[in-house]
């Protein structure tokens, strides 16, 4: 006679496999909408509602909200997805870099790309919705630039290390990354919403004017100080 108990009330394994291939389609479908609604934002621009993405992506607009609960979810969900893959980039840039200053301009690379390569889908992420006012959905955004800040924090300290630094710049290094980011991301979505033509720069010369002027300053006559 088996002296062990069984609880009666533990899944079996039968269910335990069916919940776990719930799980899973639960998360494909998941990903296909974030990628369609993607693409529908792409298209439509980024102002686009809940309904007209629903519709553009063959489904409806009940579905959405089955998986994002609300448009800030469904924001939050892509924004997660693109700068997944933008800090993939940055990281990999980092392991190969081979100066601080190379290091940072495929930084600044990686983010010039990722908002050039569809304007929409970045305002749309970051809750910049063409109004013109600051984001209101940064939650999907705060730990990748929390990440980076750390990355470039720690990038900042190498580069300083052996170096004959006042004490005073040394105590405000820690704030540079802040500020780098910040300039960034400013200039970077003035650059996406600038209309195209002979004045506006290319991702390339935006990517060198920016690293200039974070790791070099605006001056441009090394010879004099004010």
């Amino acid at each position: 006679m088996n002296n062990v108990l069984e609880d009666p009330s533990a899944p079996s394994p039968a269910a335990d496999g069916r919940a776990l291939r719930w799980e899973a389609h639960r998360a494909e479908r998941r990903r296909t909408l974030i990628k369609t609604a993607r693409r529908a934002v792409h298209t439509l621009g980024c102002a686009a509602s809940m309904e007209e993405i629903a519709a553009a992506s063959g489904t409806s607009k009940s579905v959405f909200y089955r998986y994002f609960g609300d448009k800030a979810g469904l924001q939050k969900a892509m924004g997660e997805m693109a700068v997944a893959r933008m800090q993939e980039k940055i990281v990999e840039a980092g392991r190969t870099a081979v100066s601080a200053r190379s290091g940072l301009r495929a930084m600044v690379s990686a983010y010039l790309q990722m908002a050039e390569t569809s304007p929409n889908v970045y305002l749309f992420v970051t809750g910049q919705l063409g109004d013109g006012g600051p984001g209101q959905i940064d939650t999907a955004l705060s730990s990748f630039f929390d990440t980076i800040t750390a990355m470039m924090d720690s990038a900042v300290r190498d580069y300083l290390a052996g170096r004959e630094v006042p004490p005073q710049a040394s105590a405000t290094a820690q704030y540079w990354p802040t500020a780098a980011l910040g300039m960034i991301r400013a200039a970077g979505e003035r650059w996406i919403a600038a209309p195209p033509g002979p004045g506006k720069p290319t991702e390339e010369q935006m990517t060198d004017q920016l690293t200039a002027w974070l790791f070099d300053g605006i001056g441009y006559d090394r010879g004099t100080r004010p």
